[in-house]
């Protein structure tokens, strides 16, 4: 299995060496390096190993456990519990420092190889919550005292709120922000997450179809995101050997549990025939936290990153409206840096662990609060407001985030012209009709996925005349402030879409890439964090609703905004053969496109 990227870029030859950059690029969404042991005094580290049973397999957990001087049965502090990312381990400089950095500051820390990397056994499996939930949950009795490491070494000195309830907080990126609320479905004893940089679906995540009413339609698959995880982790024991025959399924499926594999399979194919897309989605909605949250008690701090076209902002958006729904505490934060374009080079002020900055960045101070609160209990602190995010285009980094009590609402509606015009009122719509066609070859380019996290060049966001629409506004009189996700809603023509889109395979259907541009004076176009929404459209005789990933971007005075239906884009599986699609617009019939502005 290769990883490809935009064919502009170069890729290393090795695939070992492809592997070994990719796996360290991604399991290091947070730079933890903790500063010096100061007013807490110094820590103890030490190995241990645990055996547990999960998704029927023996397992071994490779872990290291963090003791502050001063902690024991007499004076017990709460505990910190992490794992990596994907393709990392409890040694990566991302996963080690988090046990370093609340050691420091008092807390027991336990971090660990999650399931399938590392030293730690069993197979990859996607952070589904009955085994490597359950199997983080085995790391929770230890940390209750009510079982010991495989040596013999027992946590007698951790806060416990009951007989075998341990105070326990967990945080982590990506890989490590899912297993997270993987945990807590299965055990309550949690008592807090921060999960960072994680999906809510791993269905949309990776084969997002972003129609409204579309969730059983299989959407445009991420080919490149996903073959660069499968990568990584079918490789796993070339890159961290380990003869643990736990860690080995079959000749087919060497890492990963089959159902993984299976899936990855089904979408490289390009083929969704009823009977293989069903399990397909099914699968990977069962190990998300889509289909169990109903489960999960803990408060839980949502940190999720604008530049990030893996995991977007709808996902943590998901996840919030269905925590807060449920009432369960939950407060959400959308920082500046996810996995796209580098992970490991925040902005100024911006959360970098690296620097010890958790007390002088905004992020690092809200999750320092949400564990004083509920880890150590002090009810005095402030956790700060429900909802957080940054703003590139305030230059003052002690100022750079705006706070709100709720996700801005849709406030501004826009029209489809059809003389490619955006328009602020119906009647401004002008008559007319106008058609692009996709090629066999993708003609449209947004990101090469993984360009920057293996710290390739990549080419900047274009659309080839012919295989796209676009509709523009007219320069801005001010300054707009969008921040959250855009809602267009269309009616397209596409009569050799018509006459196949019935079939039992959906992807006969038509596929579309929605987005939007910032038109500067001189006609640069910006491609927000090169964020796009795929759809593969239901139903091509009914108009149909399209939801674009979350963005929080100022369009400045002079500017204007273009929105673009383009047929293809390089980063995603698209269409299955030639689509001519037209797009007629009327003052009484036209497409609409719905902004979340904020400000006056």
């Amino acid at each position: 299995m290769e990883v490809y990227v935009s064919r502009r870029s170069r890729v290393p030859r090795s695939r070992a060496s492809l592997v070994l950059a990719l796996g360290a690029a991604l399991a290091a969404p947070l730079a933890f390096t903790a500063p010096p042991a100061s007013a807490t005094g110094q820590y103890t580290v030490t190995a241990l190993k645990f055996t547990v049973q999960a998704g029927g397999r023996t397992c071994t957990i490779d872990a290291d456990l963090y003791r502050p001087a001063g902690v024991d049965r007499e004076h017990t502090a709460p505990a910190v519990l992490a794992t990596n990312g994907f393709g990392g381990s409890k040694s990566d400089g991302s996963t080690d420092a988090i046990g370093k950095a609340f050691a420091a500051r008092g807390y027991v820390g336990l971090v660990y190889s999650g399931l399938g990397f590392g030293k730690s056994g069993c197979l990859i499996s996607l952070d589904d919550p009955r085994i490597d939930g359950v199997a983080a949950s085995r790391l929770v009795d230890f940390l209750a005292g009510t079982r010991a490491a495989d040596d013999g070494t027992k946590a007698g000195y951790v806060t416990r709120d009951g007989k075998g309830d341990p105070r326990v907080g967990m945080i982590g990126g990506s890989y490590g922000g899912a297993v997270q609320m993987a945990t807590a479905a299965v055990d309550h004893r949690v008592d807090a997450l921060v999960p960072l940089i994680t999906w809510n679906d791993l269905a949309y995540a990776l084969d997002p179809n972003n129609a409204a009413g579309a969730r059983d339609v299989p959407g445009a698959y991420k080919w490149q995101w996903a073959n660069g995880f499968y990568l990584i982790g079918e490789s796993q024991p070339l890159t961290a050997p380990n003869l643990d025959p736990s860690r080995i399924n079959s000749l087919a499926c060497l890492h990963f549990v089959s159902d993984a594999c299976d899936t990855i399979r089904t979408l490289n194919s390009g083929s969704y025939p009823a009977d293989r897309t069903g399990p397909l989605l099914s699968y990977a909605r069962s190990v998300s936290p889509v289909s169990y949250l109903r489960k999960v008690q803990a408060p839980t701090l949502l940190v999720q990153g604008q530049a990030d076209s893996l995991f977007n902002l709808n996902e943590a958006t998901a996840t919030y409206k269905t925590l807060k729904a449920q009432g369960v505490t939950t407060k959400m934060i959308w920082q500046s840096w996810g996995h796209s374009g580098g992970l490991t080079d925040p902005a100024t002020g911006e959360l970098n662990l690296g620097q010890g900055n958790l007390e002088t960045s905004y992020v690092g101070r809200r999750i320092l609060a949400w564990f004083d609160r509920y880890l150590q209990h002090r009810k005095g602190v402030d956790t700060g407001p429900s909802f957080a995010y940054y703003r590139d285009w305030i230059a003052d980094p002690d100022h750079t985030y705006a706070t709100s009590r709720r996700v801005p609402a849709l406030s501004q509606k826009l029209y489809l012209s059809g003389d490619g015009k955006l328009v602020d009122n119906r009647e401004k719509v002008a008559r007319g009709s106008r058609e692009y066609r996709n090629w066999l070859v993708p003609t449209s380019h947004s990101e090469s996925s993984l360009a920057g996290i293996v710290g390739l060049p990549d080419p900047a966001p274009y659309d080839t005349e012919g295989t796209y629409l676009g509709w523009t506004s007219e320069p801005l009189t001010r300054a707009v402030d969008v921040v959250g996700a855009p809602r267009a809603t269309l009616k397209v023509v596409s009569p050799a879409t018509e006459r196949v889109q019935n079939s039992d395979n959906a992807a006969d259907k038509l596929v579309l890439f929605a987005k939007l541009y910032d038109v500067a004076p001189d006609g640069t176009k910006t491609l927000v964090h090169r964020l796009v929404a795929p759809v593969r459209v239901p139903d091509v005789t009914k108009s149909f609703t399209v939801t674009l990933p979350g963005i929080v971007h100022r369009y400045e005075a002079g500017h204007r905004l273009q929105f673009v239906v383009a047929a293809s884009d390089d980063a995603y599986l698209g269409n299955k053969g030639v689509k001519p699609v037209t797009v007629t617009s009327a003052p009484g019939d036209t497409g609409t496109l719905e902004l979340p502005v904020v400000g006056d």
